[in-house]
């Protein structure tokens, strides 16, 4: 059954109000009063809040006695917050992180192309307690970031797969590669990087404006000297340098055997091509040169760093030096092995003079 009500404003029956008591309700709330108008609409507006904490609630009533022209007590009681505790003044918060942030901005500005990962390495090898999540949650809190790299499309090509030598001690394969760089002046800076594949240890970052086959010998000779050994093997591109008769006829002297990628098969050369990526990232990237004896100074500086303290996730968290005198320390000499014994089937030797 339905009800139907005489309407006061006119002689119809109705089921609702009509235009004329719709357009009085509408005058009678414009006269209302403003204060109440505030009160609604800070209601109607913070309504889907849920504020936890005492400081979180402070503000809202700060904000709301600013924005609505409201009372304390009414801002309180609605948010919910006691009075007492709004009119106290909060603590200071102690950072429990502050030495950690403070460590990890220090680390980003000394190396800013090591990312989080290293810098966790780095904060418990200084004795502090930290894993890895909490890191890197600090990390992004303090907006540190490592610069992005572009992806290069990676060319194919058939060649032999020897990048999968497993290397069974240090000093058995050194790989090298040049490396180019510009100075302020726009001079051309080469670099010439050698590295021990097993220990991923730079022997050496040879710098100058040019570098040519004889050089080359020389810093191989230099290094050889040195550590009291050639290394059994030698792994480098096709480049002009390396396939010249000064480098075959100095392999041949030492007892070294000259292993070549095959032509435009960068990847068959891994470590050195990874040692670049980094020297570039973490170093060239970020410095112009001067000069080519402000380069050789910088380049050797990072070098030494680069071995001493720089962790790699292929040794655990050791650095080039630390692996290195860890597998002194546990393993005794042995004799060079041969390339069979080392690798598989690897044939890409310097064609004779």
């Amino acid at each position: 059954m339905r009800w139907f009500r005489r309407s006061s404003w006119g002689s119809r029956w109705s089921t609702g109000p009509s235009k004329d008591t719709v357009r009085i309700r509408k005058l009678r709330s414009h006269t209302s009063r403003p204060q109440l108008d505030h009160h609604r609409r800070f209601r109607s507006s913070h309504h889907h809040w849920k504020l936890l904490t005492p400081n979180r609630k402070r503000a809202a009533v700060e904000m709301a006695q600013t924005r609505f022209a409201v009372s304390e007590r009414f801002a309180c009681r609605t948010v919910g917050q006691h009075r007492s505790t709004q009119r106290l003044t909060p603590p200071v918060p102690a950072d429990d992180d502050a030495e950690i942030r403070a460590h990890l901005r220090q680390f980003g500005k000394d190396r800013p192309g090591w990312g989080w990962r290293r810098a966790a390495t780095d904060l418990r090898n200084n004795g502090h307690p930290i894993n890895n999540r909490r890191g890197r949650r600090l990390w992004r809190e303090e907006g540190l970031r490592v610069p992005t790299r572009r992806k290069k499309k990676r060319l194919t090509g058939v060649g032999t797969r020897i990048g999968a030598m497993s290397l069974i001690r240090p000093n058995a394969l050194w790989a090298m590669d040049f490396q180019f760089d510009q100075m302020i002046n726009g001079q051309q800076v080469k670099l010439l990087n050698i590295i021990d594949e097993y220990t991923r240890k730079c022997q050496a970052i040879v710098v100058d404006h040019s570098i040519d086959a004889e050089r080359l010998v020389g810093a191989l000779a230099r290094l050889a000297l040195e550590r009291g050994q050639a290394p059994a093997f030698i792994r480098f591109d096709n480049g002009p340098e390396f396939v010249s008769h000064t480098i075959a006829n100095w392999c041949s002297d030492t007892g070294v055997d000259a292993v070549l990628i095959d032509p435009g098969s960068p990847w068959q050369n891994a470590w050195i091509e990874s040692f670049n990526s980094r020297l570039r990232d973490e170093l060239l990237n970020g410095w112009q040169f001067d000069s080519l004896l402000e380069a050789q100074v910088l380049i050797e500086d990072h070098r030494i760093d680069y071995n001493i303290n720089r962790p790699h996730s292929a040794h655990r968290g050791l650095t080039p030096t630390e692996f290195a005198h860890h597998w002194t320390t546990t393993h005794q000499p042995q004799p060079a092995k041969t390339l069979d014994q080392l690798s598989g089937p690897l044939t890409c030797p310097l064609a004779e003079g």
